[in-house]
């Protein structure tokens, strides 16, 4: 890699693209829910709430997704982003 090579402008992603891949993800998520149980909301919501009297998290650091397989198995997956202790 020569000097010049750094200097190269870089090709940004077109905003199509970028369009393009947040629509994709919006699709996945929103098809995640359809398939999901009539109780998955308020269930979802009575998690984050029992989280919050533990650990002082918003709304927007607990995901809770429930994937479920051909084999009639169902997986809750729960991610936190827990606050920094000092």
């Amino acid at each position: 890699m020569s000097l010049l090579d750094y200097f190269k402008t870089k090709k940004k992603p077109s905003t199509a693209a970028t369009a393009k891949e947040r629509l994709q993800i919006i699709v996945a998520h929103q098809r995640g829910e359809r398939d999901a149980p009539d109780y998955f909301p308020q269930m979802k919501q009575e998690i984050i709430e029992v989280i919050r009297k533990y650990v002082k998290v918003g709304a927007d650091q607990v995901s809770v997704q429930l994937d479920q397989n051909d084999d009639n198995l169902s997986v809750l997956e729960l991610n936190v982003t827990l606050p920094e202790q000092s």
